[in-house]
């Protein structure tokens, strides 16, 4: 059985799917990009979206019970990969050792012309 998990803290889907879905102890949290969600506005400028999408993937753990502690595997997508150190140092902030596994792309382009996106995957077990 798979269950939607949506937070008021974090963006609005803008197209057809779910901020997250759980299935047993796993959790699937979408791609976040540097939405602010009061404004729906991106925020201004690469470090301020790689801070606002951790906060959009922090806040929807937080509504599936878990937390960014949980994550055993995240993908970074750069439309720049110059910012691969900027987004190294500021992950550092908000997920702790023993780190998920991950991967980096770079991309042409992502949703609404935002530099970084972000999603991952969470284990309660």
């Amino acid at each position: 059985m798979k269950k939607a998990i949506q937070s008021k803290d974090a963006p609005a889907a803008i197209g057809t799917y779910s901020q997250a879905v759980r299935a047993g102890d796993t959790v699937y949290l979408s791609g976040q990009i540097g939405l602010d969600p009061a404004t729906m506005q991106l925020a201004d400028g690469i470090e301020p979206q790689i801070h606002r999408v951790f906060k959009n993937l922090a806040a929807i753990a937080q509504a599936s019970g878990l937390g960014l502690e949980h994550a055993v595997r995240m993908t970074v997508y750069l439309t720049d990969l110059g910012h691969f150190a900027k987004a190294n140092e500021i992950m550092a902030q908000y997920v702790k050792e023993p780190f998920p596994a991950r991967a980096a792309i770079g991309v042409a382009s992502l949703p609404r012309g935002a530099l970084v996106e972000i999603d991952a995957i969470l284990y309660a077990g």
